[in-house]
């Protein structure tokens, strides 16, 4: 059986280079790279097609929820596993909004942290066990899906990508530019480009256009 093709990803270097050790030890995993920004990773993803990414969360500039979503996107079959010191429901939501494969804690052991690896590689999702309950509680409410029904029905036949609706309704309900980037885990930047690509896509002018537009549709989470 060849070995796993794996790129690791942490800002912290002595976190980066500990995931890498326990990688090699299991003779599982050749390390085509260890890098330490989420714009690396997107672009080594698509350069040296690994089989998985093994990233950290919380970094500077692009986030790992960023960075899974451009990777899923441009290179669909290469894996992702989350890894972050914070367990949190608002992590977990965004992760699997983004297409993760996995989610670690990075207290996990290298035991369990193969276990990850054979598992989304044979196409399943893995997490952790204390990320497993908070995956049912998150999905399990009723309150919670009922909401997101409604407002699918909303913006039913939209021309406006999943996650342009996102900052759009993040708009309407005045959040600002750097508050929708911090909850959906992206860069300010991105945030502009994305309610541009809404402007033209709308054939809207500025931010009162469009919530005026949001909130004739009710294009809220409340």
């Amino acid at each position: 059986m060849s070995a796993v093709k794996v790129i690791v990803v942490d800002d912290h270097g002595l976190v980066r280079q500990g995931i890498v050790s326990l990688l090699r030890e299991s003779g599982e995993v050749e390390i085509l790279k260890s890098v330490d920004s989420g714009e690396e990773a997107v672009n080594y993803a698509t350069e040296l097609s690994p089989d998985i990414v093994i990233m950290d969360i919380v970094m500077r500039g692009m986030t790992g929820i960023e960075a899974t979503r451009w990777i899923k996107e441009q290179n669909p079959h290469v894996k992702v596993i989350l890894v972050s010191s914070e367990v949190n429901k608002d992590f977990i939501r965004a992760g699997l909004r983004s297409g993760m494969d996995g989610y670690l804690n990075k207290s996990t052991t290298s035991d369990v942290l193969m276990k990850a690896v054979r598992s989304v590689m044979k196409g399943e999702k893995y997490f952790g066990t204390d990320i497993t309950s908070l995956v049912l509680e998150e999905f399990s409410s009723p309150q919670k899906s009922t909401r997101d029904n409604d407002r699918g029905e909303k913006l039913k036949g939209s021309v406006l990508s999943k996650r342009e609706e996102e900052v759009l309704t993040l708009i309407a309900e005045g959040k600002s530019l750097k508050q929708i980037g911090e909850e959906l885990f992206i860069s300010v930047k991105t945030v502009e480009t994305h309610k541009l690509h809404i402007q033209d896509k709308l054939g809207l002018t500025g931010t009162a256009q469009l919530v005026r537009y949001a909130l004739e549709r009710k294009v809220t989470r409340y």
